[in-house]
């Protein structure tokens, strides 16, 4: 009976070194998930987001998105424009979500620093904790059949440079016309503009990594005002001529931010 008394404490002894061992185990996991976490939700070191104030007068200064010197701002910006801008998509069409996200009457400033040296997608990614923690954005991916048109290399390569394009004459953009210019535009910020000038779905599909210097102009294709000179190159030819890139009509799925919930009002800074 002693024997099988001892036998049973050093089974049960047993029992608990592997519960113990099973225990450690599972900590040493939860560690490393909380400290893989911190990894790949950066934050900055110093952040605001706020709703904008009333207008001064008739015209609005809007900033969609800028990264200058480890600073990240927008103005003015709808919650609509601010996914766009954090998680890089280009048009209306990639967003999924309640209708408030794009009032023009709901919208936010932007003002947040980074350590020196970060890159631009950390930064996003720093936006993309940001709107998570004041606004409360929750969100999943879908991916949906979409239209949309493909911006790629033309038949003879790119016709601009990494140096800086040849400037547009001074004269004031023309009635009709629109114009996008500067010496450091990338391909994504190409295409965001184009897809907001156009009001369609525009893809970078070039592989040009970078910015470029860029000129580029061409007559408005939708809404355009009666009794204007209709005489300029459409976005398909000036892309073509000016860019010596194309845009191709295209169909496929792409990949659609689908927004689950968010609140109006920001949590204090």
């Amino acid at each position: 009976m002693h024997i099988k008394a001892t036998e049973h404490s050093a089974a049960r002894g047993c029992l608990s070194h592997k519960a113990m061992a099973r225990l450690i185990t599972a900590v040493i996991a939860l560690l490393a998930a909380s400290s893989l976490a911190a990894q790949t939700a950066p934050e900055f070191e110093v952040a605001t987001l706020k709703r904008s104030g009333p207008a001064p007068g008739d015209l609005i200064n809007i900033n969609l998105g800028t990264i200058k010197n480890n600073k990240l701002t927008l103005t003015n910006a709808s919650l609509s424009d601010c996914i766009k801008f954090a998680w890089g998509i280009v048009a209306d069409a990639q967003l999924a979500g309640p209708d408030w996200l794009r009032d023009k009457s709901i919208r936010y400033d932007v003002v947040a620093e980074a350590l020196p040296g970060a890159p631009r997608e950390q930064l996003l990614l720093m936006l993309q904790s940001l709107l998570a923690e004041r606004l409360k954005v929750t969100l999943h991916h879908e991916r949906r059949s979409l239209s949309y048109l493909a911006l790629v290399p033309g038949k003879n390569g790119p016709k601009f440079t990494r140096e800086p394009a040849a400037p547009f004459p001074a004269a004031p953009i023309p009635n009709g016309f629109l114009r996008v210019a500067g010496d450091h535009i990338s391909m994504h910020t190409l295409v965001l503009l184009l897809s907001r000038y156009e009001r369609q779905t525009i893809i970078d599909m070039t592989g040009l990594d970078g910015d470029f210097g860029i000129a580029l102009q061409w007559l408005r294709g939708a809404d355009q005002p009666a009794g204007l000179d209709s005489s300029g190159p459409t976005v398909f030819t000036a892309v073509q001529e000016q860019l010596g890139l194309r845009l191709e009509s295209r169909k496929g799925p792409l990949d659609v931010l689908v927004i689950d919930g968010a609140e109006q009002i920001p949590a204090e800074n």
